[in-house]
């Protein structure tokens, strides 16, 4: 009899273990869908590639002093390079595979990664809000598979707790936030990029040249 009550205590130990580890576990799913920006198109065809692991991420939380975070951006993210990338340039094309089976009308294809997510909680920052912050490494080959340029997209998302049910629900706004900024920044800061601004106005004086030709064949 003894050992069954000793048994019986584990067991109960154990139970109350997993209901408190279940507990302190947290499931976000970000899906935002994102407006597409305004503005002249760059007249050159782009295709992009959205890896697996891009479409699919995971950020995951498990340490010591904090609680467990599965935090699910990918389709999120999908969806805002997708709907931004779309609308910079006048032709793009979803790449399926890289640097496989690349169209041979693409003239440069972008390549983006996750290089990191943070977020911080109200008890940790002693205000009311959550913070997000998401990088991403940002790559741009020319068709040959050459490197024409590096760069790096920060982002920062936030959001008050005050008027949310929940703190999966104010982490998801966060990050909804912080996905529009990078969107933003994308749009606006591409131009920006040393390499990409050489390659653009070489592209630019190959357009004119050939605008000047035909012109210079039809008056003949």
């Amino acid at each position: 009899m003894r050992y069954r009550s000793t048994s019986f205590g584990h067991l109960k130990v154990l139970i109350l273990v997993s209901f408190f580890l279940g507990a302190c576990s947290h499931t976000v799913q970000v899906d935002g869908n994102y407006p597409s920006p305004i503005g002249d198109q760059l007249p050159i065809t782009v295709g992009f590639y959205l890896s697996e692991d891009f479409k699919s991420f995971t950020y995951k939380e498990d340490s010591e002093d904090r609680e467990e975070w599965n935090i699910s951006t990918g389709r999120a993210q999908k969806n805002l390079f997708e709907t931004v990338l779309g609308s910079m340039f006048t032709d793009t094309v979803s790449l399926s595979s890289y640097p496989q089976e690349v169209p041979a009308n693409v003239e440069l294809v972008i390549v983006p990664e996750v290089r990191e997510l943070q977020f911080t909680m109200p008890r940790e920052t002693r205000v009311n809000i959550f913070e997000v912050w998401i990088k991403y490494n940002m790559t741009a080959f020319d068709p040959s598979g050459g490197q024409v340029a590096n760069w790096v997209i920060t982002a920062y998302g936030k959001t008050p707790t005050a008027f949310l049910q929940s703190q999966e629900q104010a982490l998801t706004q966060a990050i909804n936030i912080a996905l529009r900024d990078a969107g933003a920044n994308l749009y606006t800061g591409f131009g920006k990029v040393p390499e990409l601004q050489a390659f653009l106005s070489g592209k630019r004086r190959s357009l004119s040249l050939r605008e000047i030709k035909v012109k210079a064949k039809k008056a003949e």
